[in-house]
């Protein structure tokens, strides 16, 4: 169109009411209803997550592996630089049957941490765990989540063991897994415990601020979870073909994500946090606040993958999923979705015995009841030795 005829066309517009104020159901007056653009699910109907194993597009499943693991990996966004671990005991407590340590190491370039490691006694090596502790809007403790602290202040440890009876019914599961002859190792996600300063408040602005930096804040928290699992592969005590994720909430999704990701991990538990994306993008979910969902969305990648096909590049390791059937913030229907795409991965590589889900009646928690079973399966998966109870 000539700048005449636009010119004309604005003339006639700002001269003529019918022009200039046409019917309302004729455009777009609203652009957001519940914090979702009005056409979201005009997005969702379109979005056919073509690099799915199960979208028909491939037949080899090595190759496909390969392919969605690189396409995972380029969303993660740049990655923090590796240098020598570094490691150093700063403190040690004898707990019985094992010992429980406080290590520091530079789990990056960038970041020298904190982190609790606890070794059964007796020989080794031992089959080990890799613990990734819980978002639950609770930033004092982290690590502290998933293996019991000492020599901190008082109002950290009665927080911890708060936290600890609230959500895991009163274990701290590296002490329990320690018990039964795991080594269990656990540090703290950017912005939780000793690595935190942000709060609730800040997770948007801190993944905003690392976004410029060129970096993401979930795409931080996978390398930095690649990087434990390869710290803890490399423990002498460890036997590095053995060694499995587990995780609550936030640390299921750390947990089938590293297991997806890493050669390290030979297996996972994943407690409470799967679903399929169009069950989550619902008004009112909690992934559709923002704020603490940037601690796990990738750039991108949900367009080519869903969740369920992001934890399917596991396969066939063995891999266990609970979700709640009470949990608010993953829609059963949504779960039931997710786990049939997941078995058919499984099945398509004769595997799917090494995929067991379960939706529990319980709402989002990870209770003794539900440990006990994931116990017992890590003990026959890992073949871990005899245990002293």
């Amino acid at each position: 169109m000539s700048t005449f005829n636009c010119r004309s066309l604005l003339f006639v517009a700002a001269c003529s009411p019918a022009l200039a104020a046409p019917p309302t159901d004729q455009y777009q007056t609203v652009g957001v209803v519940d914090d979702l653009p009005v056409f979201y699910r005009q997005v969702e109907s379109r979005t056919h997550h073509p690099l799915s194993w199960l979208s028909g597009h491939y037949t080899d499943f090595a190759a496909w592996r390969r392919m969605a693991r690189d396409k995972y990996f380029s969303c993660l966004l740049d990655r923090p630089p590796s240098v020598q671990w570094d490691a150093v005991v700063i403190g040690e407590q004898d707990r019985g049957n094992y010992v429980a340590r406080k290590v520091v190491f530079n789990l990056t370039g960038d970041s020298r941490v904190l982190a609790y490691l606890t070794v059964p006694k007796g020989p080794g090596p031992f089959p080990a765990v890799l613990l990734l502790h819980d978002h639950g809007a609770k930033f004092d403790i982290g690590k502290e989540k998933v293996i019991r602290p000492w020599g901190i202040a008082s109002e950290k440890m009665t927080s911890a063991q708060k936290w600890v009876d609230e959500n895991y019914g009163g274990r701290y599961l590296g002490d329990t897994l320690a018990q039964r002859g795991y080594v269990c190792f656990a540090t703290d996600a950017l912005n939780w415990s000793d690595r935190g300063g942000g709060g609730y408040d800040g997770q948007q602005k801190l993944a905003s601020n690392l976004m410029h930096l060129g970096m993401s804040l979930a795409g931080l928290m996978a390398w930095e979870d690649l990087q434990a699992a390869e710290f803890l592969s490399q423990q002498p005590e460890v036997d590095p073909r053995h060694i499995a994720a587990m995780g609550w909430s936030m640390g299921a999704f750390r947990a089938w994500q590293v297991a997806a990701l890493s050669d390290h991990i030979a297996a996972a538990v994943a407690d409470c946090w799967m679903c399929t994306t169009d069950h989550l993008m619902v008004p009112g979910n909690n992934q559709t606040r923002g704020s603490s969902s940037y601690n796990m969305l990738h750039p991108g990648l949900l367009a080519d993958l869903d969740f369920p096909d992001l934890a399917s590049i596991a396969c066939p390791k063995p891999l266990m999923l609970f979700n709640g059937l009470q949990d608010k913030l993953f829609p059963p229907d949504g779960v039931r979705a997710a786990y049939a795409k997941m078995h058919a991965v499984w099945k398509s590589q004769d595997a799917d015995s090494r995929l067991v889900t379960r939706l529990w009646s319980v709402k989002h928690t990870f209770n003794a009841e539900m440990q006990d079973v994931a116990f017992a399966w890590l003990d026959q998966v890992l073949a871990a030795p005899e245990k002293s109870k």
